[in-house]
């Protein structure tokens, strides 16, 4: 399952980015997909997760209603439209697909479920103050 993650910058706060998640080989059919993130330090946290066969999506708290994932189903891609950043959106962004997860259960559990050199180097997104 390789995925490639783009789309980070650097943004002030307010600022606006869409993060891109394209799969390489496979089709997300039947898939859970979603966007993680981890700071220098920290474990890496679910932000958004959704179903890329009925739409269902799952907000962490703190993105809940600045971010809106999407899926392209043509082109076989996920979106993370972000809006209205703060500075502790600051993060590598990463995103990770698996079969038959919820979204729910795909944020909540899936940073541990492939091993730390499954994730690749990820997006970065840095927000100023």
């Amino acid at each position: 399952v390789q995925l490639q993650a783009s789309g980070g910058g650097s943004v002030q706060t307010g600022g606006s980015l869409r993060l891109s998640c394209a799969a390489s080989g496979f089709t997300f059919d039947g898939y859970g997909i979603g966007w993680f993130r981890q700071v220098s330090g920290k474990e890496r946290e679910g932000v958004s997760c959704v179903s890329f066969d009925n739409g269902s999506t799952y907000y962490t708290d703190s993105v809940a209603g600045r971010f809106t994932i999407s899926v392209d189903n043509a082109k076989n891609t996920v979106f993370l439209q972000m809006n209205d950043l703060k500075p502790e959106d600051t993060a590598v962004y990463y995103c990770a697909a698996i079969t038959f997860w919820s979204p729910e259960r795909l944020c909540l559990r899936g940073s541990t479920y492939y091993p730390p050199s499954h994730w690749g180097q990820g997006t970065l997104v840095t927000v100023s103050s």
